[in-house]
């Protein structure tokens, strides 16, 4: 497991533009996939901005999108999962909601993105449902692997940033911002399970997984950002 706890200037130049006609949809070159995951006010939206300003810079072309949602069906779920309204939700409800909204946005947005040769930046994947509704909610690691395999179609991130933080400074970090939804509400323990079932994946796929230290300012989180991407945007490239 690649941990950064902090980051030195990266020289960005390693993120090598391809020639125009490597960009095109006919092309075989397969995009990146990258996903960023993390707990409830680890900087994740910051994070993408940054990352996707710094690629498309070095001429990555980069689509982002966001779980659940990204699509028209994926939105639709998104509202009813973070309703706070529906908080007698059940787990495995919570679970299968979750996996319908991923079987839209792999089939609608990220197969055919990657197939044109572009990036994908997702704010959450499939490591979110094994952490929040199996760690989190307790539904068996099993069941989600089913789903998963079902559901993506055998899609996996080539890259996961995890911004990882502890609970208590995350919660600090989302005081402020009323109206809280139906995850945020959960009790630490919830989000104590969450994290660990983050790092637990992380240290058992140190090769997909780069750990970012979230408490660190988040242009030094960027800086370790775009370094763990480098040698993406190179093999990309090559």
């Amino acid at each position: 497991m690649s941990t950064v706890t902090s980051a030195s200037v990266v020289d960005e130049s390693v993120i090598t533009q391809p020639a125009v006609n490597e960009w095109s949809p006919m092309n075989a070159v397969r995009g990146k996939f990258v996903s960023l995951e993390g707990g409830e006010g680890a900087g994740k939206s910051t994070l993408l901005a940054g990352l996707r300003s710094a690629l498309e810079q070095h001429g990555v072309d980069v689509v982002q999108t966001r779980e659940p949602g990204g699509t028209a069906l994926g939105e639709a779920v998104r509202a009813i999962v973070l309703d706070p309204a529906l908080h007698g939700m059940e787990a495995e409800a919570e679970l299968l909601l979750m996996f319908a909204s991923r079987a839209q946005l792999v089939r609608e947005i990220i197969e055919p993105t990657l197939r044109a040769g572009q990036w994908v930046l997702c704010d959450r994947f499939a490591d979110a449902s094994y952490a929040y509704q199996g760690g989190g909610r307790g539904q068996p690691p099993a069941r989600i692997a089913e789903l998963e395999r079902w559901a993506c179609g055998g899609l996996r991130p080539d890259l996961t940033l995890l911004l990882d933080l502890p609970v208590a400074m995350g919660r600090e970090r989302i005081a402020g911002r009323g109206g809280a939804d139906r995850i945020e509400v959960e009790a630490d323990a919830f989000f104590e399970r969450v994290r660990a079932t983050y790092r637990a994946r992380a240290a058992a796929e140190p090769g997909r997984f780069c750990v970012l230290d979230a408490s660190q300012p988040p242009d030094v989180v960027l800086r370790a950002a775009i370094a763990a991407t480098s040698a993406l945007a190179t093999e990309y490239a090559s």
